[in-house]
């Protein structure tokens, strides 16, 4: 029965933390987007992001955020939220779901811990901005 269920792999969407001014903060922070490169439209998208990891010998953990979008067209992005600094030294996991026309597609997308930093930036794709991209 489990063999009847067929996966499809996830291919040209993807996440980055780019670090942006906030004025709010008043100081740069990072925020992370949804990148969408395929050609087709994302619907019905569910993101569930959640930090997890060991600080000085103490597991710590944040609570579950849940983002919703009805829609993302193709070669676009949408930023889901921003990450604190001291958020940055867990491990960031993203639950992304999405539709493209009948098909559910799901891939867990995970930021390890302290890899978003300047030293990891390179170009993404779509936002032509210098970001942390994990795929």
């Amino acid at each position: 029965m489990k063999s009847d269920i067929i996966i499809p792999k996830v291919e040209n969407v993807f996440l980055a933390a780019i670090q942006e001014w906030d004025d709010d903060y008043l100081d740069n922070v990072w925020n992370v987007y949804l990148i969408n490169d395929s050609d087709f439209k994302l619907e019905s998208v569910m993101v569930v992001s959640k930090a997890f990891g060991t600080v000085d010998g103490e597991m710590k953990k944040t609570s579950l955020l849940r983002h919703a979008f009805i829609e993302i067209e193709s070669v676009s992005a949408v930023k889901i939220e921003m990450i604190e600094s001291k958020v940055l030294a867990l491990n960031n996991e993203f639950m992304v779901t999405f539709f493209i026309g009948n098909t559910l597609y799901d891939k867990k997308f995970t930021f390890r811990t302290n890899t978003i930093n300047e030293r990891a930036m390179e170009e993404v794709p779509v936002l032509f901005k210098n970001g942390v991209v994990v795929k």
